[in-house]
């Protein structure tokens, strides 16, 4: 028959079961570990003092180098746009110049043309002849139009003045037959009053014309009537300008 067991035995002293380590050794051995940490963090800071040191300089020394080499590349795009601006100015007054060139070239030119033009009809040499038309020019505008531009010259009478008006007509084909645009045609007004002129010497008219479609001018006639007889001359529609006259 099984006895029950005992709930409280007594143990005689010195037969005590052995423990573990008590508290107090464990909070010994935390308090050892915690200095051991806090002497390794002490030794390591003392021997990367210097070193942090000397890489916090060399860093600055870094970023000081950097913020001048961009400095420099600012103040380098500066002057790269200030060139690009300085250069377009210069090219553009270069261009204005040369076209101001150009036009007192051509203006030389008309000059000297003009100056030439008047020693041939006024000069000891030049031949003596009465009202006349010069020259005839056409060019062609936007719109259909075209503008002419007349030279009557006289230098038979030097002390006179001819007056009178100008009117002209323009000989051509339309559709296969032979056709003249008259003066009033030309203007499209059905009493086209003619052109005045009055000089003593020469003098330049010019205006516009509209010519009918389909049509192919060959020659123009200029017909001038003043104080003096009439004046009928023609002139080729290609080589009007070159002052042969009929």
């Amino acid at each position: 028959m099984n006895r029950p067991v005992p709930r409280i035995q007594i143990v005689p002293s010195g037969q005590r079961p052995t423990r573990g380590p008590s508290r107090l050794w464990w909070g010994i051995l935390l308090v050892l570990w915690l200095v051991s940490l806090a002497a390794v963090w002490l030794i390591a800071s003392r021997m990367a003092a210097p070193r942090l040191a000397q890489t916090q300089a060399q860093l600055a020394a870094a970023q000081q180098q950097i913020a001048a080499q961009q400095r420099q590349v600012e103040s380098l795009k500066q002057r790269q746009v200030n060139l690009a601006v300085s250069d377009q100015i210069s090219r553009a007054a270069n261009n204005e110049v040369q076209a101001s060139l150009a036009e007192r070239d051509e203006q030389i030119a008309a000059l000297r043309a003009d100056v030439a033009f008047y020693e041939r009809l006024v000069g000891a040499t030049a031949q003596r002849k009465g009202l006349n038309a010069h020259s005839v020019e056409f060019a062609s505008e936007t719109g259909g139009t075209w503008s002419y531009n007349v030279v009557l010259t006289q230098n038979l009478n030097r002390g006179a003045i001819s007056e009178g008006q100008m009117r002209f007509s323009v000989e051509g084909v339309r559709g296969g037959k032979l056709t003249t645009v008259s003066w009033n045609e030309l203007h499209q007004k059905a009493d086209a009053p003619g052109q005045a002129y009055s000089f003593r010497y020469f003098q330049q008219l010019s205006g516009s014309v509209i010519l009918p479609k389909d049509f192919t001018p060959q020659r123009v006639r200029i017909s001038l009537s003043g104080d003096g007889a009439p004046v009928n001359q023609t002139f080729d529609w290609k080589s009007a300008g070159d002052g042969a006259g009929e």
